[in-house]
């Protein structure tokens, strides 16, 4: 007998390639908007090609990063607010460049979904595009992947890639000394570190996302999904003027444990939890979910999502020089003997 079963497509599958061009075609405006010297072609390519030297470098060393947005992005799924996420996605990896010293050149990206919907990954793409062209950084290439069965309806996954350069000699740590001055750099909230914590709390206190946040005046889904603040033009300045000897990003871990990544081992710090006021948020978190201000500190940035370690006479200089590009700035400490960190004071919270 003749099997009069139709031909199965692609599309049949779950997969749908027309999709996925009507996407590149609607993010390639959003994409040329971060071009910088250096890009050399577009997106659309096997792969994308970029020019050091045209960039401005002599005898680069080239510096990798890799991450994603976390637990944070269920919350963007189940509101439906998606177009912060991108700009997470791409903070989470260009302020980790910065702490190697390295100036962020270019990102790619990677969306997996079941089903692409065009105008929910265009708002993501279009978020990581903002989030580059705020940090002098090129988004010239990704991958967008249709994938049914792997995820559940509705779901997706983001994981982005930067990579930015340095002249050699200049990486970062490096002369960190005791009494070294820590300046602080305000967070704008939880940023992309704690989810999972922030949704059990929220299920403690009995929300919802819709409902009013406790600590602003908006939804608390909308409140929490506050993106990650982008520290890289502000900090390659302060490189730039000198006095810098390091930098760490606070994300997961807190202070706790990202400070130390970036001191010698024979040293520590000594830290003043009164010299800054937290965002609100951390008021909220610690009371409502019952959480110790060390299990906090070991967390979330708790309102300091960079330090900057630099030489005692530099200080005040990079302080004015920070704050005047828009950084909330805090002496919070210094640079002392023996490992290990030291909190003084009652935290704000």
């Amino acid at each position: 007998m003749t099997d009069t079963k139709p031909g199965l497509t692609y599309a049949d599958a779950g997969v749908d390639i027309d999709a996925g061009n009507a996407l590149v075609d609607r993010i390639k405006p959003a994409a040329r908007g971060t071009e910088r010297p250096g890009t050399m072609a577009g997106l659309g390519g096997f792969g994308a090609l970029f020019d050091l030297k045209a960039a401005g470098y002599d005898d680069p060393i080239l510096v990798a990063a890799t991450d994603g947005v976390g637990t944070k992005l269920r919350l963007a799924i189940d509101t439906g607010q998606l177009s912060t996420a991108g700009v997470d996605l791409v903070a989470m990896c260009v302020n980790d460049l910065i702490c190697q010293g390295a100036e962020p050149l270019f990102f790619l990206d990677y969306f997996a979904t079941a089903k692409l919907v065009t105008d929910e990954a265009a708002q993501v793409i279009e978020g990581i595009a903002s989030g580059c062209a705020a940090s002098g950084c090129a988004l010239i290439g990704g991958e967008t992947a249709e994938m049914p069965g792997m995820y559940h309806a509705g779901d997706f996954d983001l994981a982005g890639f930067a990579v930015g350069a340095m002249e050699r000699g200049g990486a970062l740590p490096r002369d960190v000394a005791e009494g070294d001055v820590l300046l602080g750099l305000g967070s704008d909230g939880v940023h992309s570190n704690g989810f999972s914590l922030v949704r059990r709390v929220a299920e403690r206190a009995g929300l919802d996302w819709a409902d009013p946040a406790p600590f602003a005046d908006m939804a608390l889904g909308r409140a929490l999904l506050t993106p990650t603040r982008l520290y890289v033009l502000p900090v390659l300045e302060a490189i730039r003027a000198g006095g810098v000897h390091a930098l760490a990003h606070i994300t997961g871990g807190g202070l706790t444990e990202n400070l130390p990544r970036v001191l010698p081992e024979d040293l520590g710090a000594v830290i003043d939890l009164r010299a800054w006021q937290p965002p609100a948020v951390f008021g909220w978190l610690a009371h409502a979910g019952g959480v110790a201000p060390d299990e906090m500190l070991k967390t979330f940035n708790c309102g300091i999502g960079m330090v900057v370690i630099c030489a005692p006479d530099r200080a005040d200089a990079l302080q004015e020089l920070l704050a005047g590009q828009g950084e909330r700035v805090a002496r919070i400490g210094t640079v002392a003997a023996g490992a290990g960190l030291r909190y003084e004071g009652d935290p704000a919270w």
